[in-house]
Parts: C-alpha cells; sequence; structure tokens
C-alpha cells in the first residue's frame, strides 16, 4: 500500500514540474528583449590620450605571458639565460634549515626530527592530533602584496 501511495505522489510531482517548466519556457520567451545593434563608429579604437604641457604621450607597456614572467622570476642577474645556481638558490635556505647536520644531504631523520618539530609547535593542545584550526597554523606564511601607491 505504501508503494502505491509513493508511486502516486511521485506521479503528481512529475507532472507538477513538467507543468512548471513548461510555463516557465512560455514566458522567458516573450520577456527577452532584442539584442541591441552594434555600429560600426562604436567599435573604432580609442582615441589617444591627450599630452599634458606638450609632452609626448607614455609608451604602452606590453603586457608579460605567463611563462614570460616566470621566466622572469628565475633569472637572478637578468642576463636572458637561467643558470642551475639561480634555481638553487631560492631553495638553499629551506634546504639549509632542513639539513640538521649540514653534510649537504637531507636524511629521513632530518625530515623526520624538523616535522615532529612543527607537528608539536602545531598542537597546542597536545592531543597527539592536529584539528582543522591547529592544522591551518601550519600553512606557509605569504607575503602581503604591496598597495597600489597610484
Amino acid at each position: 500500500m505504501l508503494r502505491f501511495a509513493a508511486g502516486a505522489g511521485s506521479a503528481i510531482l512529475l507532472v507538477l514540474a513538467g507543468f512548471f517548466i513548461w510555463k516557465g519556457q512560455a514566458e522567458s520567451e516573450s520577456a527577452v528583449p532584442p539584442a541591441p545593434k552594434i555600429s560600426f563608429a562604436a567599435q573604432t579604437a580609442p582615441a589617444p590620450t591627450p599630452s599634458v604641457r606638450g609632452l609626448p604621450p607614455a609608451p604602452q607597456a606590453t603586457e608579460k605571458s605567463k611563462e614570460e614572467k616566470r621566466f622572469s622570476r628565475a633569472d637572478r642577474n637578468e642576463d636572458g639565460r637561467i643558470t642551475l645556481d639561480e634555481l638553487y638558490e631560492p631553495r638553499r635556505k629551506a634546504f639549509a634549515k632542513l639539513d640538521g647536520n649540514s653534510d649537504g644531504r637531507l636524511s629521513f631523520e632530518e625530515w623526520a626530527k624538523s616535522t615532529a618539530v612543527k607537528f608539536g609547535k602545531a598542537d597546542a593542545d597536545r592531543s597527539a592530533w592536529l584539528s582543522p584550526r591547529e592544522y591551518a597554523s601550519t600553512a606557509p606564511k605569504t607575503k602581503p602584496k604591496p598597495k597600489c601607491r597610484c
């Protein structure tokens, strides 16, 4: 008996859903205004900005691609080439922090020790597990972006 009532209720809901979908489509077709026509005069390039007191206008900067920006960050001495030392340099400080005995090699024990220290600092309630709030405290600190001085 319960299956019969559930089937009848489902059928009624499907009919109502179909009705509302059909009714919604009928109203949306008449409510949409036609798209405005665009003239070719509106598509012309903007006029150059006037110069200030006879000075020529400032040159326009070209937008760098993502790869060009990435290359510029890696090319520390800006000679147009990336050497192996330029790639290693940003990572040396982080490696030196993990390399406890300064032998130039990172063993599992050295990594585990620094990880255990970091875990101990994050585990504020000393429960031997991290809550979401405690785990969030282990995220690397990001440098704030400088504000525009326009």
